[in-house]
């Protein structure tokens, strides 16, 4: 099935086939239909499925009859990077129309973000705490407001957003479409489903259990053998691109900073950077300056990177479902990826947790001189056993000479299709 068959306008369809998309995901075959027809929508999928265009694209058909030139469609996200993100997806989907839209965060001026929204912009990808802060001023009129969409509904609730969302309702119509997407259920964001949604669709695209097309080895170490254990994985394995998650900021930091001691393209990510840091952090992964990424989980939910071939859990996330987002940076739009996971003797309990739901998807690995012991001994593999993915290039020290990498966008992401699966994740 193409993206003709949803009847989109045809500016839409000029911006679908300008990014090069051929087929729809699964959710976007699901959810595009009852969101057309006005339905109030609940999906759960998780990250890398294609649910922003899920969203986008409907919201872009519905407004292109008569943009009136107020808020007609609010998106409310966690992150300022996930914000962005919708943004961008926003402008390049509906690039032929005459649709307006912006973003509103907070670490950047409030002042040019109020000089915008005098711009009669009609679509809003916004974070709570900012988004709040103009409510207040008295600087954003949501009463024009015809389509509500609350993205990644699990990581608000997660950060503390809940209460927000709430209060931010209460400025909005009560007559409104409302579409909540989220990779997990808590029980917190199914109350708020249940206030918040009208007889609504339900879409449950696949499992909450982490990725399927992700290969999944656990690594047991003990905590100062981790770095050790890291080095060595990164110059003995071939990776095209790298995320590696730590608990705390300071670990981030200091673990970059070791990484590019040891001569290593590295860049980290975490919640001390200014808006701009974290931006230009965010463009040299993306577009290759940097082939190492040392993240928190501020970027678990708001890197949008497609060709990331390894996620690395330095430390190991504090539930399941944290592990299923943090994982979910790589196996994107049922592409195939690895997620390596160290595990100390603190984090036995969830690692059981996460081979019952992974079963055999998940082996632990031993790598000589640097791993402990496992009880568990028919799961045991050398590292020296592992086989090499020649179909990813040879992620290889650099070398002095660097040449200017090619540029990567949501544009040109080389994907032709959105629901393209290789034969080894078949």
């Amino acid at each position: 099935m193409s993206f003709q068959k949803f009847e989109l306008h045809e500016k839409i369809l000029t911006g679908v086939r300008m990014l090069g998309y051929q087929k729809p995901t699964p959710i976007q075959l699901q959810a595009i239909p009852p969101i057309m027809e006005g339905r109030d929508l609940m999906g759960l999928a998780q990250t890398g499925t294609g649910k922003t265009a899920a969203f986008v694209l409907p919201i872009l058909n519905r407004f292109m009859e008569k943009p009136l030139g107020h808020i007609r469609a609010l998106i409310i996200a966690p992150t300022r990077e996930l914000s962005e993100q919708t943004l961008e997806a926003i402008k390049q989907l509906g690039r032929k129309t005459k649709l307006r839209s912006t973003a509103v965060y907070g670490g950047v001026s409030i002042h040019n973000q109020i000089n915008r929204l005098r711009g009669n912009v009609e679509i809003i990808s916004a974070c709570p705490g900012r988004l709040l802060d103009h409510i207040e001023r008295g600087t954003i009129d949501l009463s024009h407001v015809e389509v509500l969409v609350l993205d990644e509904a699990d990581h608000m609730f997660d950060m503390g957003f809940l209460p927000d969302v709430r209060k931010i309702v209460k400025h909005l119509p009560k007559k409104r479409q409302t579409l909540l997407f989220s990779a997990t259920m808590p029980d917190d964001v199914r109350k708020l489903a249940m206030d918040l949604l009208q007889n609504p669709v339900n879409i449950q695209i696949g499992h909450t259990a982490p990725v399927m097309t992700v290969a999944h080895r656990f690594y047991p170490v003990q905590m100062g053998i981790k770095t050790a254990l890291l080095k060595d994985i990164l110059d003995k394995t071939e990776m095209e691109s790298v995320l590696v998650f730590t608990r705390t900021k300071s670990r981030a930091k200091s673990l970059a900073l070791q990484l590019d001691r040891s001569g290593h393209k590295v860049i980290s990510l975490h919640g001390n950077l200014t808006q701009q840091k974290r931006k230009q952090a965010l463009d040299g992964f993306r577009d290759g300056r940097y082939e190492i990424m040392v993240a928190t989980d501020i970027a678990a939910r708001g890197i949008d990177v497609t060709r990331i071939s390894h996620v690395i859990n330095y430390d190991m996330p504090s539930t399941a479902d944290a592990y299923t987002h943090r994982i979910g940076r790589t196996g994107r739009a049922s592409k195939t990826g690895d997620a390596f996971t160290f595990v100390t003797g603190d984090d036995m309990g969830l690692a059981h947790s996460l081979k019952r739901i992974l079963g055999e998807k998940l082996q632990y690995h031993n790598v000589d001189g640097l791993t402990s012991e496992i009880h568990n001994s028919s799961s045991k593999k050398k590292a020296s056993d592992i086989k090499s993915d020649n179909r990813r290039k040879s992620f290889a020290r650099p070398t002095q000479t660097r040449r200017k990498p090619k540029q990567r966008s949501f544009q040109n992401a080389n994907r032709s299709s959105w629901s393209q699966r290789s034969q080894s994740a078949a």
